[in-house]
């Protein structure tokens, strides 16, 4: 019997288009034999959709006659299985869409990878592929991924962090603070986001008001750090859970300015295939020992978050004396690294098995664990609570 995969994407992100393109090639590459997949695309206002035409790129040029032809659905426990069902039905028309067995979250960015869907998932209890609400959580967060990765003997570059309400109410101090903490060059960055929006190089304090502006139109906190100006990018891809795990090869992404932005990591060539549009060079041109400490560094920091399924993690070189900076980690990254993969040995169908296994592991784990004991407290307790359907006491 086929194992029937709820790919989930989309979403309310400024990464929607994105994630679009990941799950869809995900759905190519899953094994049609082992599989059976329900695409689920989640809108930019959080409606998820079903149809015929959910799972054809094509119909993405198009997203509101893609709506109009789709039927809204939501995911409801029904006994001991998770259901997808249609939201509006018409008259004897029966709401169930299908039973799964698994969900696979490919979605990118805030509302999402950021440990929602993470959490939607796990109260409905169906195991889901990738990391759980903390991890995902602290994946997305830029400052608080750092602070832990200090803790753990992982390098990374002295920051701080600028709150916009402070900002609106005293602007020059906020950057002041910045001048001296961090210095200049500094890079500025909306905190929990992803694909290199909003990601600002500072030269200078005009050019520093004008990062900050950008990166609030984003979060509500900007993740301000020294911009290192002989720099080199080099990718490393980790598989597993928090209690065991591996790393890829590494790569180094070849971007056209400062820093890796998001026409380069997605629309290279004028035509966007998600990741795999980045021009790169794999395995990374850099010595053999320093791909040994960014993959040592890729899995301890993996760990340190308690992550699962597979997350790519960048790293900056300072050319000017080969320091390594872990700069972040991607939980549900594009195209979910695996071109990473591909040159160990590992094909992208693989990949794919190897995160469903690992979903399905993690919840046999978690169904060892009790969540909840016998007690009576409730029998002494007398409140005026509400009567009738209309909540009248």
């Amino acid at each position: 019997m086929k194992i029937k995969v709820a790919l989930m994407f989309g979403g309310k992100s400024v990464e929607h288009e994105i994630s679009v393109i990941s799950a869809l090639q995900a759905a190519q590459n899953l094994d049609p034999e082992k599989y059976s997949v329900i695409p689920v695309y989640i809108s930019k206002t959080g409606e998820m959709f079903c149809g015929e035409k959910v799972g054809d790129i094509e119909a993405y040029k198009d997203i509101n006659s893609l709506i109009s032809q789709s039927f809204p659905v939501t995911f409801a426990r029904m006994g001991d299985r998770v259901a997808i069902i249609k939201t509006k039905t018409k008259l004897f028309e029966k709401p169930l869409v299908d039973y799964i067995d698994v969900a696979f979250p490919v979605v990118h960015g805030t509302n999402a990878e950021d440990g929602t869907a993470a959490g939607y998932l796990n109260m409905l209890g169906v195991p889901y592929v990738g990391c759980d609400v903390l991890s995902a959580a602290l994946s997305m967060d830029k400052y608080a991924m750092k602070v832990i990765f200090k803790d753990n003997g992982i390098p990374v570059l002295p920051c701080t962090v600028a709150d916009s309400a402070d900002y609106a109410r005293a602007e020059s101090d906020v950057i002041k603070d910045a001048e001296e903490k961090i210095g200049y060059p500094m890079i500025v960055k909306p905190v929990n986001l992803g694909s290199s929006v909003g990601i600002t190089v500072a030269h200078e304090r005009e050019g520093l008001t004008k990062a900050l502006d950008e990166a609030f139109l984003y979060a509500g906190r900007a993740l301000i750090e020294h911009a290192i100006t002989d720099l080199k990018e080099i990718n490393c891809s980790v598989l597993g859970n928090p209690h065991e795990a591996k790393a890829s090869v590494c790569e180094r992404p070849v971007g056209s300015d400062e820093i890796l932005s998001y026409e380069d990591k997605y629309i290279g060539g004028g035509k966007s295939k998600g990741m795999a549009s980045t021009k790169r060079i794999i395995p990374a041109d850099i010595p053999d020992e320093t791909a040994e400490k960014i993959k040592e560094y890729s899995v301890r920091a993996f760990r340190a978050l308690g992550c699962s399924g597979v997350a790519r993690i960048d790293f900056m070189i300072d050319g000017s004396d080969g320091s390594i900076y872990l700069n972040e980690i991607n939980s549900i990254p594009g195209s979910l690294s695996f071109y990473l993969w591909e040159p160990a040995g590992v094909k992208y169908p693989e990949l794919l098995d190897e995160l469903i296994s690992l979903a399905l592991e993690r919840d046999r784990e978690a169904s060892k664990i009790t969540y909840a004991f016998d007690t009576n407290v409730l029998s002494g307790i007398k409140l005026k609570g509400l009567k009738g359907a209309k909540g009248k006491a």
